[in-house]
């Protein structure tokens, strides 16, 4: 979300991941609450981390809309927002595990989903969205891959 902090989004999680395993662990008696503190901060972590690892899709669309007209395959007829939508469904299927061939179909479904919730109609083919969705997809697997390289 826009001007969320993940840092703080992390903390909010371990905290309330610490807060569940304690009352749940207070059911039973002092060492539960221990236990189930600890047991929730660690959850809690996990659960921060993958909040603080997701997507900004303002970072996504700002970089975007200062860039696509740099890329290969754009057509100067074709708007911005045109674009904006097939990017956002490649970032929005990235998997960490999976390749582009395999979350083609998901993000071609989400980019026809974001043409039908706006009301309009695209002015290009998905064969020609596509490749700004996989853009968007492999820019996305490219920082992780090498934030995955950088903390190793």
């Amino acid at each position: 979300e826009p001007a969320s902090h993940p840092v703080g989004t992390g903390v909010g999680a371990a905290m309330g991941g610490a807060a569940a395993g304690a009352a749940v662990g207070t059911v039973a008696g002092p060492l539960g609450t221990i236990v189930g503190t600890i047991v929730g901060c660690v959850a809690g972590a996990y659960a921060g981390k993958a909040v603080a690892e997701a997507i900004d899709p303002t970072v996504e669309s700002e970089y975007w809309m200062s860039q696509y007209q740099n890329r290969p395959y754009f057509k100067p007829s074709v708007e911005y927002e045109e674009y904006e939508s097939a990017y956002r469904a490649g970032w929005e299927s990235y998997s960490a595990d999976a390749k582009w061939e395999s979350v083609e179909p998901k993000a071609k479904k989400k980019w026809e989903e974001n043409w039908e919730s706006e009301g309009g109609a695209p002015s290009m083919t998905w064969e020609e969205a596509k490749l700004a969705s996989r853009d968007a997809y492999d820019r996305i697997h490219a920082q992780r891959s090498s934030k995955s390289i950088n903390n190793a």
